[in-house]
C-alpha cells in the first residue's frame, strides 16, 4: 500500500514537470507551481530512501554470498548498521512527510495573553510571557505588531494582543495556547513568600479572506469615544470600534488607533482570526471525539506548563519535560527546545494514529 503510494507521487510529479514544461497559462502554472513546490520534497526523500535500501541490499548481498571473500564480508559487515540507520531515519522522514498537513502552519499568527488568577502579579507575568514570545520571533526572524493592550496597575498586562507575521509562525507557537502558571516571589512581597498565579496564551491562525467569509449583514458596528490614555485627543473624536459578529456572538474592540479605519481593520482581522480559528475547532472535533488525547489543542482551561523561578525550572506537563534553564526560557533563547520535544510529541503521536 506505502509503495503503491510513493510510486504515484513520483509519476504525479512527472506529470507536473512535464505540464510546467508545456507552457500553460499564468493561472495553471501558479497553481502547479504550488502544488510542487509541496511535492516536491516529499519525493526527494522517497528516491533519497529508495536509493539507501538498494544500498543496503547491496551490502546484505555481500554478506550472505558464499562467494565474497572474508575481508569484503567484513568491510560490507561493518557498514551495515550505518545503512540500516539510514534506511530508518530515511524511512521516518517519508512517513512524516505524508501526515496530514495543517493548512495554517505556513501562515502568520494572532497572539493573545491575559492575566489569569493573581492579581497584579499574573499581570507581570502576562508581560513576561508576552516579552518571550517577542524576543522568540526576533530571533526567528518574525515581525511582532501590537493590535491592543491593556495595562496592568503595577506593570505588565491585563491583556495584550498582537500580530505574529512571518513564515512558519502558527507551525511553532501553536502548541503555546493554554494556561501558564508562574511559581515566584513577587516584587511587592516583603515576607519573601512564593506565591502562583497564572496567564492564559491563545495562539489563533491568521486568516485571509479566503479562509473566512463574513458577510456585512451579519456584522453590526458601533462607533464610540475612546478612553484610557492617549492624551486629548482620545475625548474630542469617536474613533474607537467595536464589531459584533451576529451569528457567533464574537464581539471585538480596538481604540488603539486615532484612526476610526485603522480601529475598523485591526478589528475585523481579529474577528477573522477568531472566527477561524472556531472553524478548525469544530472540524477538529469532528474527526476527534478525544481532544484531551491531541497536544497542542488549545484549551484554554488546561494547565500546560509551570515556570518555577526559585528554582529556574520550566515544567512542560503536557509531556512531562522539564528544563533547570528558566531564565534562557524567559529569554526565549531555549524556548525552541520545549516547542522541538512538543512538536516532536505530537508527530510521533500523529504516525502512532497512523500505522494504527
Amino acid at each position: 500500500m506505502l509503495k503503491h503510494k510513493l510510486d504515484s507521487l513520483i509519476d504525479r510529479l512527472a506529470v507536473m514537470e512535464a505540464r510546467m514544461a508545456a507552457g500553460p497559462d499564468a493561472e495553471t502554472y501558479v497553481q502547479l507551481s504550488r502544488e510542487y513546490s509541496e511535492l516536491e520534497p516529499v519525493v526527494v526523500r522517497v528516491r533519497a530512501l529508495r536509493q539507501a535500501e538498494g544500498e543496503l541490499a547491496g551490502i546484505e548481498h555481500l554478506i550472505e554470498d558464499p562467494a565474497t571473500d572474508v575481508e569484503m564480508r567484513a568491510l560490507a559487515a561493518a557498514e551495515r548498521d550505518e545503512a540500516r540507520e539510514r534506511v530508518a531515519q530515511l524511512d521516518r522522514e517519508v512517513k512524516l512527510a505524508l501526515l496530514p498537513r495543517d493548512a495554517a502552519d505556513d501562515g502568520s499568527a494572532i497572539l493573545e495573553v491575559r492575566a489569569g488568577t493573581g492579581g497584579d502579579e499574573a499581570a507581570l507575568f502576562a508581560g513576561d510571557l508576552f516579552r518571550m514570545y517577542e524576543r522568540y520571533a526576533a530571533l526567528r526572524g518574525w515581525r511582532v505588531e501590537m493590535i491592543s493592550a491593556s495595562e496592568g496597575e503595577m506593570g505588565g498586562y491585563k491583556e495584550i494582543i498582537a500580530e505574529v507575521a512571518g513564515s512558519g509562525v502558527f507551525a511553532r507557537l501553536k502548541f503555546e495556547s493554554g494556561v501558564h502558571r508562574v511559581q515566584r516571589v513577587p516584587a511587592t512581597e516583603s515576607s519573601g513568600r512564593i506565591h502562583t498565579s497564572a496567564a492564559t496564551v491563545a495562539v489563533l491562525p491568521e486568516a485571509e479572506d479566503i479562509d473566512v467569509e463574513i458577510n456585512d449583514k451579519d456584522l453590526r458596528i458601533d462607533i464610540y469615544m475612546s478612553s484610557g490614555a492617549g492624551g486629548q485627543h482620545v475625548n474630542k473624536t469617536a474613533s474607537a470600534v467595536r464589531i459584533t459578529h451576529l451569528p457567533s456572538g464574537f464581539v471585538v474592540a480596538m481604540q488603539e488607533e486615532r484612526s476610526q479605519h485603522q480601529n475598523k481593520a485591526k478589528a475585523m482581522k481579529l474577528l477573522r482570526a477568531r472566527l477561524y480559528e472556531a472553524s478548525r475547532q469544530r472540524a477538529a472535533a469532528d474527526r476527534s471525539a478525544d481532544r484531551k488525547a491531541q497536544v497542542g489543542s488549545g484549551d484554554r482551561s488546561e494547565r500546560i506548563r509551570t515556570y518555577n523561578f526559585p528554582q529556574a525550572r520550566v515544567t512542560d506537563h503536557r509531556i512531562n519535560l522539564t528544563l533547570y534553564k528558566l531564565p534562557e526560557v524567559i529569554e526565549g533563547t531555549a524556548l525552541d527546545e520545549i516547542i522541538e520535544a512538543l512538536i516532536t510529541d505530537h508527530q510521533a503521536t500523529l504516525l502512532a494514529a497512523e500505522e494504527a
